[in-house]
């Protein structure tokens, strides 16, 4: 062994910590948004997007995608989570919609929200799976490729999977509520 293989291999360990540090900065927000839409449970989101974090420090290399290799870590912890408590998460998406801290309260106005976020829920809960997810992963801004990583899909694949799950949810939504106002 030489004397410099110590250094380079602290060198790509301080390089990995900085590179997870800048992606936990500038990530995990859209991967949080992205799980509590996917499970309507902002708790179970926060944990399972930690929880994905903390596994890719404990990898201990960035791959080569690595908001594909989070989203996909964090749908498969949601699905384990899923099968394994399925009939406590039923009963925490039918809770009150929960109030921001410090907003004023007006009743009406939460209530019309309630009412329009149980709509798109039902739409979206129409959807398969993939399609579900497609459009989740997109509206909390992820790319392409992002969304190709995490689902499994060809880069080139997205598009159309992003125009057909809109229509999908489009042609569900009006079925379900009417059109929409």
């Amino acid at each position: 062994m030489t004397l410099d293989a110590r250094p380079a291999a602290d060198t790509r360990a301080a390089s990995f910590e900085d590179a997870f540090r800048a992606l936990y900065a500038s990530r995990f927000a859209n991967l949080y948004r992205y799980l509590d839409r996917l499970t309507g449970d902002a708790e179970l989101a926060s944990d399972v997007a930690q929880e994905a974090f903390i596994r890719l420090h404990g990898r201990g290399e960035m791959p080569d995608e690595p908001m594909g290799w989070l989203v996909t870590v964090a749908n498969n912890l949601v699905r384990d989570e899923r099968r394994v408590s399925g009939r406590r998460l039923r009963l925490l998406a039918e809770q009150p919609q929960r109030v921001p801290v410090g907003a004023a309260a007006d009743p009406a106005a939460d209530l019309d929200r309630a009412e329009r976020i149980d709509a798109v829920r039902a739409a979206l809960d129409t959807l398969s799976l993939r399609d579900r997810q497609a459009l989740l992963l997109r509206h909390a801004g992820y790319s392409y490729r992002e969304i190709a990583a995490a689902l499994g899909l060809a880069d080139t694949s997205v598009g159309t999977t992003l125009v057909r799950a809109g229509q999908a949810f489009r042609a569900a939504y009006q079925e379900l509520h009417g059109a929409p106002d």
